[in-house]
């Protein structure tokens, strides 16, 4: 028996109802392994060691307070404990028995959530800017154009039989929150001289061991064009790609031979059925619509009074948005009891209230594993502070060092080579003095298990990624990363190391650019303007401890 992807999407509903089949098939020996096996991938179903994990899609990136209860109802009665938020702005389940499956999604799907496309050869979920229609910085709203993309994307047969998977970022800010240069797919909204909208295409970025920075394709792709220029953008790469990931295939024949390719096929495309028109546009904005913004003057950075605790963490998780009488708050997942990105159930029942009565029923996924509430009032920010911090989610460390990304490591992963967890916990214990913190600035620190990437070590101004090694887990450091405006990948400095020394290792770092930097420089501009020497020999220094460690490129 097995299963042929539809067409068009099923009802949410319905196809819940068909994969309770296909695992009632396979859980009665009717279906083997093999088969279900991309079946249960496309349902975002993974095995994984000794445990199972159920990825969880956020639409738009952003949940409501049914949504939120939901999450925590199905955590408490199934004994999962909580959720883990990813940084591709989904959230999963660690260890639900795969029986159990398809009611969990039954229950999502009576809430508007589903784990459809979240895995397996496909586009995938949409990256999306967590502050887009409230950014002060906005050009342009990307969540409608996001929306259009996301029914693209699940209406294109194409779209979910691909040899591997597919991702696109949006962005209509001058700030790039979400890596473009990191994706299969990049779009920047902009406009050209005349003032028409449209979009900056970017094209075969990817990171882990082949790490690639996305190219511009086309500077300027007017917005009528989006889907069907997109649509050839995927048969080029699913017809000539060879089954490996986009950004090989521009490796290979590089960008002109690329973009010829995809202009050829796109003169099928162009001006056919899947060109938008203005209605289709303001029925996917209607979705976002919110009573307008009447200051005459941008919004003013917010005050602060009150405890010392609160005004730090007010300059760290607070910032200002369109709307001078509400502000943005970042609720951090990086406690010091906490793993990474982890939500408990109880947690989530509390985060269901504060949405409702605290940011009109909306919180936000962000890349680094935080949850950002976009629209909550000014007056208010005392009261949720003091209720964050009882719930340990008011950690004053947003952007700074141990706001760290990390991913599940060998806890979950069969990839892994090591814990990134624990030394995440380890970091955490080692550099506590919050006022130190504050003195070393705005850093990023993400830690893989593996060179796979998945939570962007290559983008990191320091990157930490996992390696086999004689017999044993060796981690390696990478610096100089950046996932915005001009990305870098970062530079490996060498030497690898055990896990146990990778908080000196950092200690390590962080003293050469205390050494180096100017006055109120941050780590990433100490790197930029001095080079990497500086800290590529300290850390053989370090490792000079152990002469037969073998350096590495």
């Amino acid at each position: 028996m097995t299963e042929q992807t539809p067409a068009a999407p099923l009802d949410p509903r319905r196809r819940v109802e068909h994969f309770r089949d296909l695992t009632r098939d396979y859980l009665d020996g009717r279906l083997s392994e093999e088969a279900f096996r991309p079946l249960r991938l496309m349902h975002g179903l993974y095995r994984l060691r000794e445990t199972t994990m159920l990825r969880v899609a956020v639409r738009d990136g952003r949940l409501d307070a049914a949504q939120l209860r939901a999450l925590a109802r199905i955590a408490h009665r199934r004994g999962l404990g909580g959720v883990r938020l990813t940084t591709r702005q989904n959230l999963q389940f660690s260890g639900p028995a795969i029986a159990e499956v398809p009611e969990i999604l039954a229950e999502l799907a009576e809430v508007g959530l589903s784990s459809f496309m979240t895995s397996g050869g496909c586009v995938r979920g949409i990256t999306l800017d967590p502050l887009a229609g409230v950014a002060c910085d906005e050009l342009e709203d990307p969540r409608p154009w996001r929306a259009l993309l996301d029914r693209w994307r699940e209406t294109l047969p194409l779209a979910s039989r691909l040899p591997g998977k597919f991702k696109i970022a949006i962005n209509g800010a001058r700030e790039d929150r979400v890596a473009l240069a990191a994706h299969d797919l990049g779009l920047d909204l902009v406009r050209d001289a005349r003032g028409e909208l449209g979009f900056r295409v970017l094209v075969g970025g990817g990171l882990g061991r082949d790490a690639r920075l996305a190219e511009e394709l086309t500077g300027f792709l007017h917005w009528p064009h989006l889907l069907t220029y997109s649509e050839a953008v995927l048969r080029v790469h699913a017809r000539d790609g060879g089954g490996a990931r986009l950004r090989t295939l521009v490796r290979r024949i590089g960008m002109a031979a690329f973009a010829d390719r995809v202009a050829r096929e796109w003169a099928g495309l162009c001006d056919g059925p899947g060109t938008l028109d203005r209605e289709q546009v303001a029925a996917a904005a209607r979705r976002f619509a919110v009573a307008p913004v009447t200051a005459e003057a941008p919004a003013q950075p917010v005050a602060t009074t009150g405890p010392a605790d609160y005004r730090h963490w007010v300059a760290t998780n607070v910032r200002a948005q369109r709307d001078p009488e509400r502000a943005i708050v970042t609720l951090s997942t990086k406690g010091r009891d906490v793993l990474p990105g982890w939500l408990s159930a109880a947690q989530l029942e509390w985060l269901a209230g504060v949405v409702e009565t605290a940011s009109d029923d909306e919180a936000r996924l962000t890349g680094a594993q935080q949850l950002v509430l976009p629209r909550v009032r000014r007056a208010r920010l005392f009261e949720l502070w003091a209720e964050a911090r009882a719930q340990g989610l008011a950690e004053a460390n947003v952007g700074l060092l141990t706001d760290l990304v990390a991913c599940p490591g060998i806890r979950e992963c069969d990839l892994a080579h090591g814990d990134p967890q624990s030394i995440a916990a380890a970091i955490r214990d080692r550099f506590q003095d919050r006022a130190a913190l504050r003195d070393i600035g705005p850093l990023t620190l993400r830690i893989s298990g593996c060179p796979n990437a998945c939570v962007h070590h290559n983008l990191a101004d320091i990157g930490i990624r996992g390696l086999r090694k004689q017999g044993g887990a060796r981690y390696q450091v990478l610096i100089g990363g950046h996932g915005g405006r001009g990305a870098r990948l970062g530079e490996p400095l060498g030497a690898s190391f055990a896990a146990a020394e990778v908080p000196e290792v950092i200690d390590t770092l962080l003293g050469v650019h205390l050494q180096w930097r100017l006055p109120g420089e941050p780590f990433a501009g100490t790197v930029r303007r001095v080079g990497t020497a500086p800290f590529r020999a300290a850390l053989e220094l370090r490792a000079a401890a152990a002469p037969r460690e073998v350096a590495h490129g």
